[in-house]
């Protein structure tokens, strides 16, 4: 090893560039079977974000089903997700740009199949018997915060087209059972996200296609439940949080069996359709993924006696799996490796990686393991995050010298960081920044009662574990604790603002599309999103003081330090306005601003250029508020008052 060269954190040269980072990247959406053929959509920086399925045949063979300009995606709740079906090697879609849905002949004709753009697609199943498409439809003839959301059936033509199920606000996860007597869905209604309450139902399905004999089979006060597979031999599995975690059951009569009791959770906040953390491979075995004490695992449980065996292959996230009874795939990542298209045999056991998110060698000597630490957070509780020391084989910092702390704050804001490779992350990390991925209180992968400290305190518990977490990290002697920033992306550039604004703890921070004034928001977002707010805060108006207390715009007299905000022009979800407001305040009060703002992006950045300018940026912010040079030459920003 070749000697280390002393410089001040956050000067240290790294070949973790943002170049690097976007060149050659993809990120890896989702995959499944057809039989033996497998698929999988893959987003694309370097062609703006586009979305593309690919497909693997029995004779290994690799090719690309939608070329440009089909951008393979839906907008249902604005996340999407779930946007394409397989029968008979036909491939059914849905196009991004016109919300069509199109199909794909097996000799590769590519054909539209629907014509009204204002109709939105999702979760689709094909009704094998009566050879019809079934899917979750969001209807915005009339309105985008209202639009009417139903389950639908039409013929493989697009002819035919018929509502099976209305009146509520949402639906999703229509399944076909194996012989197609029945469908079964999810239900909820607002103010409820799919993680607070949710209905499972089941009806039968008739000659004529319609459907008798609905009823409620899963779902009570308080019970959030998910992902209903049908096992091949016809019985009804889904996950509940009934026991504070989310655990896999079985529908035995009136009843519901949980498979494998666990403090561990088999499933995570449906933000997107098509979410799938378990899988049949015969009717005797589930293969599954759950969390516990914040790490990923893959197991299988036999279904007779109950046992739960797990499969240990390094991994420690997992996404889309699914099992054609023979193979599973699943979509795989851990600290020292990319996320990776993965194909093994049933157990687990030889598996072949089919496809890399990034084709990218980085040496092992720039890369930041990260260390999962319990803190202790208000009210004699304790909270957990995720830290990386900073780390480059060839520098180390001046004697008495700590790194600065980038403290990171997750979406959703139910969602969670993973301890999985981010170069993201390494491109701070090995240049001498430390990293903290707080998973605050309201955070997922720690059961339903941990979720639900946020419920109306949203802007209170997640500011002070975040607090907390630089704070513990500080007196540790692991960071400076005068060199402290913070940022995140959409509800974590709430939380970065709200600590901004509401805590004296941090010198800097970047709101990546955050929420600054939440009366407008909760007045001007989406179907999905706009009662989500009833349970972090309180139902509007009635609680308009919290909306108003809790909102950093009207706090500015508080703040005190420079901020950076970047947003998507096109975004629909949080609104260009919610950036600008707080850029003019901040212009007005003369503190350090800078605002980058990014033509044709929605609500997080898909585009190559952009997610280079904003890593960029964000970093050369940081180097002008903390005074030190970057070993790299990198574009200016432009900040006022400083």
């Amino acid at each position: 090893m070749s000697q280390q060269t002393t410089a001040p954190y956050g000067t240290w040269k790294s070949p973790i560039t943002s170049d690097l980072i976007v060149q050659g990247s993809i990120t890896l959406v989702a995959a499944g079977f057809e039989g033996a053929d497998l698929y999988w959509i893959e987003a694309r920086p370097a062609e703006a974000g586009r979305n593309v399925v690919m497909r693997r045949g029995v004779d290994g063979k690799i090719e690309e089903l939608t070329p440009a300009p089909y951008n393979v995606r839906t907008r249902v709740h604005e996340y999407g997700g779930a946007p394409m079906v397989v029968h008979e090697g036909a491939l059914y879609f849905s196009n991004f740009a016109d919300n069509r849905i199109y199909v794909r002949t097996p000799d590769g004709h590519i054909r539209s199949m629907t014509e009204d753009t204002h109709h939105r697609y999702a979760d689709a199943v094909i009704d094998h018997k009566r050879r019809r498409y079934i899917a979750v439809r969001e209807d915005h003839t009339t309105s985008d915060i209202f639009a009417e959301t139903t389950l639908i059936a039409m013929n493989l033509d697009g002819s035919g087209e018929q509502v099976l199920v209305s009146g509520n606000d949402f639906y999703s996860n229509p399944r076909i059972s194996p012989d197609g007597s029945k469908l079964c869905w999810l239900t909820w209604n607002h103010p409820n996200m799919p993680w607070d309450e949710t209905e499972l139902w089941v009806a039968d399905i008739v000659d004529d296609g319609t459907l008798q004999r609905a009823r409620k089979v899963a779902g009570t006060r308080g019970e959030s439940v998910i992902q209903p597979v049908w096992s091949p031999d016809g019985q009804l599995y889904f996950v509940s949080d009934r026991s504070n975690w989310w655990n896999i059951y079985r529908l035995e009569g009136d009843s519901a069996v949980p498979i494998h009791p666990m403090d561990a959770e088999f499933g995570g906040p449906s933000w997107q359709f098509g979410q799938s953390d378990y899988d049949f491979i015969d009717e005797h075995t589930i293969v599954a993924t759950y969390t516990q004490n914040g790490r990923r695992d893959l197991c299988t449980i036999d279904l007779r006696s109950g046992q739960l065996s797990r499969i240990d292959n390094g991994h420690t996230a997992y996404t889309s799996l699914h099992s054609n009874g023979r193979q599973m795939v699943y979509i795989a990542a851990s600290p020292t490796e990319f996320g990776r298209l993965i194909v093994a045999n049933a157990d687990g056991s030889e598996e072949e990686v089919v496809r890399v998110s990034a084709e990218l060698s980085v040496d092992e000597g720039y890369l930041s393991l990260p260390e999962s630490i319990e803190f202790p957070t208000e009210g004699g509780k304790t909270a957990h995050a995720i830290f990386y020391p900073p780390t480059n084989r060839d520098f180390t910092a001046p004697d008495g010298e700590r790194p600065p702390l980038l403290v990171h704050v997750h979406g959703g804001p139910t969602g969670s960081s993973a301890s999985t490779l981010s170069l993201t992350t390494q491109y701070w990390t090995s240049r001498g920044f430390a990293v903290v991925d707080v998973n605050y209180g309201g955070s997922t992968g720690y059961g339903r009662e941990y979720r639900e400290r946020l419920k109306g305190n949203w802007g209170i518990v997640d500011v002070d574990d975040a607090a907390n977490a630089a704070l513990y990290l500080a007196k540790r002697g692991d960071v400076d604790g005068k060199r402290l920033c913070i940022a995140g992306g959409s509800a974590g550039g709430y939380t970065t603002l709200a600590s901004l604004v509401f805590k004296d703890v941090y010198s800097a921070g970047a709101s990546h599309f955050g929420l600054s004034e939440l009366e407008v928001f909760a007045q001007e977002t989406h179907k999905f999103e706009s009662r989500y707010m009833d349970s972090l805060l309180g139902p509007y108006p009635e609680a308009k003081d919290v909306y108003y207390n809790r909102s950093p715009i009207n706090f500015i007299d508080r703040l005190s330090c420079p901020v950076i905000f970047f947003q998507g022009l096109d975004d629909k979800i949080v609104p260009p306005n919610q950036a600008e407001l707080m850029v003019d305040a901040l212009r007005k009060k003369g503190l350090p601003v800078a605002y980058v703002a990014f033509e044709g992006e929605g609500h997080g950045f898909r585009m190559a250029k952009n997610i280079k300018r904003s890593l960029d940026g964000e970093f050369y912010f940081y180097s002008r508020v903390f005074g030190f040079a970057p070993a790299d030459d990198i574009e200016p920003v432009e900040i006022e008052n400083l």
